[in-house]
């Protein structure tokens, strides 16, 4: 058993696949058209890392109510975790490509960890050793 995917809410498909395919290196698995449960058009969009894992399922706000949870879909927690194997590299490539940093690097039990926000606002750990 495996979660396989995690939705992500975003307010727009392209700028969240340019983020997280172009910014972060992600793989767009799929990316076609749906259907609301009401029969309005919709995208299924999929984003993993490379080699596999846990994807992300971007998907559009539908409505004020989910509009509203728009880059805090954790109450204003770290969401998400992207462990990777150079930290340094990783760190500098994303500073380089603008990614806004909200915490510094610094060295926990579990590695060294920055917190940054993705394209929708929502916070990530970047954890490396």
């Amino acid at each position: 058993m495996r979660i396989d995917l995690v939705t992500l809410v975003v307010a727009e498909y392209d700028p969240a696949i340019d983020f997280f395919v172009g910014v972060l290196g992600f793989e767009l698995v799929e990316d076609v058209p749906s259907v609301t449960t009401d029969g309005r058009p919709k995208r299924w969009v999929v984003v993993r890392p490379p080699g596999g894992g846990t994807g992300l399922l971007l998907a559009r706000a539908d409505g004020e109510f989910q509009e509203q949870r728009v880059g805090d879909q954790a109450g204003g927690r770290v969401a998400f975790f992207l462990r990777v194997d150079n930290f340094d590299s990783w760190y500098n490539t994303l500073i380089k490509k603008n990614v806004q940093f909200v915490r510094e690097p610094k060295t926990e039990s579990y590695g060294t960890v920055a917190v940054f926000r993705d394209v929708a606002g929502n916070l990530w750990d970047l954890i490396g050793d």
